[in-house]
């Protein structure tokens, strides 16, 4: 029996490849298929199953091309209710593969049709589950993003997945092995560990939702406490996932269509297209073109997309490195952005050379700003999310975290200067690019982030408060 994990560390997604004499069932496929079916020709293997644990909030899933592609079912959990021809397993349906089986065990409460999937031994001993987002290592599926679809509150949710827990995982044997469906990162929980596999008995130990005696109520409080508001691009993945969606193919396709500076400019006026830049935030501060926003993609890539961007039908015109379209037009399709209209052939280089207006970045050190602090009223705006402002911060600092950007864009001064900082410089040239597309250009960039600010031993009091620079 082998089970390979095939982990996607931008979406901190685990997809999971079983087989067995020749059988093949994939768990949690991303959107891309081609792997899949790759590693399946080469052992001379057939993919039997597409397993879903349940419809997916935060990445599109590869179930619709992969089963057209490897003419296999996908099987869902009860209360599955998909647009698409899919086998809805009972709970406790045994599912053969090779000398082993794979049993669908029925655990709501994350969302009521999520499943777990228990893969046994020719023996019929168990051998791991397949948690999906009902059980991660050092936390549990958040039970806040079903009650619109199941009419329930996330408090009932929460009972739900208490049973389920109870009743359906813990009773299992220790040395079960947990592989689930997400782990540090991962927008669909809050305290999840940074490995990506674990036993079911140490699990017991350390995970606070599994812990010995405790009440319901307990549970209830301790797994909704303090959830941020979801990404809003969630329940339009949750539609994809449920309803269908192009072929990756197609998405491919239209995506890859080279423009000069002439024609990305016209369509990009014509289409009212976003004009996302992926490339380094090093470069982007140094040149970008007006109006575009940055994501890079060598940070927290589709996610911060999903979050910021939001709507999966905006059009995006894309500048990325070269040789890297592809693979941008890739992760932007596992959140569900399939409509990208193209890219700037030559990348931010050919628009420079063409002699077209660019923009830039300002930015300063952070052992410049240090002198800066000593000589003038300086304002500073954290756009790191709130648990992490509230760890340690400037003192006089405005809070502004970039997942919430929009909301904050009336406490930025009008007429003078301030400067923004994150963690270490990626998420504020976001931040800065998202001010600039709204009209707001008189920020100054705090490069390194506040690790730079520790390093130069500024004091954390030395600032004034951005309100009384308004």
């Amino acid at each position: 029996m082998k089970v390979e994990q095939i982990y996607t560390g931008c979406l901190a997604q685990g997809a999971y490849y079983i087989e067995s004499q020749g059988e093949v069932a994939i768990i949690d496929p991303l959107r891309e298929v081609g792997p899949y079916l790759e590693k399946a020709r080469k052992n001379k293997a057939q993919i039997k199953y597409i397993f879903e644990t349940h419809f997916h909030a935060d990445f599109v899933s590869g179930h619709l091309t992969l089963s057209k592609e490897a003419h296999a079912p996908i099987i869902y959990g009860p209360n599955a209710n998909p647009d698409f021809e899919t086998i809805i397993a009972e709970d406790g349906q045994v599912f053969p593969l090779g000398e082993g089986s794979i049993v669908a065990i029925h655990t709501p409460g994350h969302t009521m049709e999520s499943t777990t999937y228990l893969l046994k031994d020719k023996k019929g001993k168990d051998l791991a589950i397949f948690s999906g987002d009902t059980l991660f290592l050092g936390d549990v599926g958040r039970p806040d993003l079903a009650q619109k679809a199941s009419h329930m509150t996330q408090d009932q949710l929460a009972g739900l997945l208490f049973d389920s827990l109870r009743n359906k995982i813990i009773p299992l044997s220790d040395d079960v092995i947990v592989y689930p469906a997400h782990g540090a990162g991962s927008a669909c929980g809050k305290n999840m560990m940074k490995e990506t596999v674990d036993t079911l008995g140490n699990q017991k130990k350390v995970n606070y939702a599994l812990r010995e005696n405790m009440t319901r109520e307990e549970f209830i409080k301790e797994v909704t406490d303090g959830l941020a508001p979801p990404p809003q691009y969630f329940p339009l993945n949750v539609k994809m996932n449920q309803s269908g969606y192009d072929d990756f193919d197609d998405v491919l396709s239209r995506g890859l269509n080279p423009l000069t500076p002439e024609s990305f400019e016209l369509l990009a006026n014509e289409s009212g297209a976003l004009i996302l830049d992926v490339r380094h935030q090093d470069e982007f501060v140094k040149g970008h073109v007006p109006q575009s926003v940055f994501v890079g993609l060598d940070g927290g890539f589709a996610p911060w997309v999903g979050t910021l961007i939001g709507d999966v039908n905006q059009p995006l015109l894309i500048i990325a490195p070269e040789g890297r379209e592809e693979e941008t037009i890739t992760r932007l399709s596992r959140v569900g952005f399939d409509r990208a209209l193209g890219y700037l052939e030559g990348g931010f280089e050919a628009w420079r050379k063409s002699g077209k207006e660019y923009d830039m970045i300002s930015g300063v050190t952070a052992t410049d700003l240090e002198k800066l602090v000593k000589e003038e009223k300086v304002a500073v705006f954290d756009v790191r999310k709130e648990n992490e402002f509230v760890s340690e911060h400037i003192t006089s600092a405005q809070n502004t975290p970039l997942d919430f950007l929009n909301d904050h864009l009336d406490q930025f001064p009008e007429n003078r200067p301030f400067y923004i900082h994150c963690a270490g410089g990626y998420r504020s040239v976001i931040a800065a690019s998202i001010l600039k597309k709204r009209g707001i250009h008189n920020l100054i960039n705090i490069e390194g982030g506040f690790k730079a600010i520790q390093e130069t031993k500024i004091k954390l009091s030395d600032f004034v408060c951005p309100s009384t620079l308004k």
